[in-house]
């Protein structure tokens, strides 16, 4: 695949030179979203305990004992491996980041201390490419656990899922990828441990057939049999048998894959701002055309933009009440829909633990904060994406009643543009920034110090949508979350079930209220927008009136003049859009594919 990056990075930054020459707002709109939208590719490592993850980690990077091998699983922390110039780590808990001894690495990611999340930088030679998210042992891949590792699936580049080649795709796993083959473009498998396995050219087969009746997006993805154990002896070895057990090892041809694949993730971020930046040449190229129309002083033409004028004029007027009502309307009804079923998720999870309760003996209950912590993670977790999709809805409908396909994409940019403010100026919960992580779903499990590093939601191409910016909800410090490691979990079941529900009884409340704000941010946001994109409707109008009107007032000579000052103009703005419509063009290549076509 050829790269693109050099293309499309020259036409975004050729479109916001020219949009700051024209639209300052709309030029300081896309410098935001690029600034947001171009992060440092990310790989999230998935796998079922036992296969090998954290080991196949280490080899990628080339540093034996890295990543912790065989921590506990429901520690629920992930190991963030990024670029520095030494060995460092820094773990992120409740009073903020604390520097932790890389030798002590292995205590912390099995629980020892209450970590989220523990970033380790590293000059190895792949992270100067990418971003490695080790997730925990995915608690057997149970539903659970599984909610938290598909979130971090979703906000990554792509998947590197790790099985072994003792045995084929279990049913976990399987249901865990068809899951997952929803929410990501790219993935990659390792099969591990083939030193040990000789059979395992049978089990990669079984494993593509068992892909393709299971999760057959996934069906033609390569499979990179690779064994950690062999490329640790070559770190240790010198001369030719150092060359010969990297061979034989095969992880240097699984590192040259993620670096493409991390490279293609890259260029499809560039798209996705690129894209943007077409929406507003295509308005400004609406306007130039207009302005050239103007000069020819049609008087039929006057007579219609009057009377255009006039009546959304007229309809602002009458209809603006209604689209108030319509949008208090439908917030209202999305947020008790939300919270409704956040309700019904505690409720679902206060009778499975209350029922565990029943089963376990007295010491067994110290270990139900871990139980709860998860739960909680993993409710956070779907309310955000429960949020997204109801934003997008409620937009959506509020929207396409109140104008039309050109207006709406306006104003879909002020709401995007809104709510970026809203979530960017309002403080966490915990109060400090880079703790989001613990707070927000978004950035618990992201790479980029509590901050999302999300790919993008792959519209190469498309004809539009919603790019509604929904930071994860989360439950902060108030209720839930490390608040259960305060509170002293008593040893008798009676004393475990109040616990319990208390607990559950304060994170419920957290969350409905974190859900409530974030519909006043989406009412207000879209308030703005049904505002913005009449304003300046009739703004654009009233500009076109008075460019016929000045022409008409001036003779063959000024009309002809003003004629070639907006032909110019809008050559000026064709050459922008013909630019990004050629790199757009050329970035369909980019959506998703089976990534080894080209192989």
């Amino acid at each position: 695949m050829r790269d693109l990056t050099a293309t499309m990075d020259t036409a975004v930054r050729d479109a916001l030179s020219y949009l700051r020459t024209t639209d300052m707002d709309a030029a300081a709109d896309l410098a935001e979203l690029r600034r947001t939208q171009l992060t440092r590719p990310g790989v999230v490592v998935v796998g079922e305990t036992k296969r090998g993850k954290s080991s196949l980690v280490n080899a990628l990077l080339g540093v034996p004992g890295l990543s912790p091998v065989d921590a506990a699983v429901t520690t629920a922390a992930y190991l963030s491996f990024v670029p520095g110039d030494t060995c460092t780590a820094r773990a992120w808990l409740p009073e903020g980041g604390e520097p932790v001894p890389v030798d002590d690495l292995a205590d912390w990611a099995a629980g020892k201390r209450r970590a989220r999340r523990i970033e380790v930088t590293h000059p190895a030679p792949l992270l100067r490419y990418l971003s490695l998210l080790d997730t925990p042992g995915a608690g057997g891949l149970d539903p659970v656990h599984a909610t938290v590792a598909l979130d971090a699936v979703r906000r990554g580049t792509a998947l590197l899922f790790v099985a072994d080649a003792s045995a084929p795709l279990s049913k976990p796993e399987l249901e865990f990828l068809a899951q997952a083959a929803e929410r990501v473009d790219a993935v990659v498998f390792a099969l591990t441990k083939i030193d040990a396995y000789p059979q395992w050219r049978g089990i990669a087969d079984d494993n593509r057939g068992l892909l393709q009746a299971h999760a057959p997006r996934f069906a033609s993805a390569p499979w990179f049999p690779v064994s950690a154990r062999l490329a640790e002896l070559a770190l240790a070895a010198d001369g030719p048998r150092q060359a010969t057990l990297a061979d034989a090892s095969k992880i240097p041809s699984l590192q040259h894959a993620l670096i493409e694949l991390a490279g293609r993730g890259h260029q499809l971020q560039l798209a996705n701002v690129l894209r943007a930046a077409r929406g507003e040449l295509g308005r400004l190229e609406g306007q130039a055309d207009a302005k050239l129309q103007a000069a020819t002083a049609d008087p039929a033409r006057s007579a219609q933009l009057r009377a255009d004028r006039a009546a959304l004029a007229g309809r602002k007027r009458t209809e603006s009440r209604q689209w108030t009502l319509l949008l208090s309307a439908e917030v209202q009804r999305a947020r008790v829909e939300t919270v409704g079923a956040l309700r019904s998720r505690i409720a679902e999870i206060q009778q499975e633990l209350s029922t565990r309760i029943e089963k376990l003996r007295g010491p067994d209950l110290a270990k139900l904060p871990d139980d709860i912590d998860v739960h909680l993670q993993a409710v956070a977790l779907q309310m955000s994406e429960r949020l997204e999709t109801t934003f997008g809805q409620v937009a959506a409908h509020v929207l396409d009643s109140a104008f039309d396909e050109a207006e709406r994409d306006a104003a879909l940019g002020k709401v995007n543009a809104t709510l970026r403010h809203a979530l960017a100026a309002t403080p966490p919960r915990d109060g400090s920034g880079d703790n989001l992580l613990i707070a927000l779903s978004a950035g618990g499990i992201a790479f980029m110090a509590g901050r999302g590093a999300a790919l993008g939601l792959s519209i190469v191409g498309a004809a539009g949508g919603l790019l509604i910016p929904v930071a994860g909800i989360g439950l902060g410090l108030a209720a839930g979350g490390y608040v259960l490691y305060r509170r002293r979990v008593h040893t008798d079941r009676q004393h475990a079930r109040t616990w319990l529900r208390d607990v559950l009884a304060e994170a419920r409340a957290a969350l409905a209220d974190e859900i409530t704000v974030r519909f006043t941010d989406l009412q207000y946001a879209l308030s703005v927008a049904l505002d913005d994109a009449t304003g300046r409707r009739l703004r654009d109008l009233d500009a076109q009136i008075a460019d016929l009107d000045a022409a008409a007032a001036e003779d063959a000579a000024g009309r002809t003049r003003r004629r070639a000052a907006a032909q110019q103009e809008l050559d000026a703005v064709r050459v922008r859009v013909r630019q990004a419509d050629e790199a757009l063009l050329r970035a369909r290549a980019l959506t998703p594919a089976p990534i080894d076509d080209e192989r």
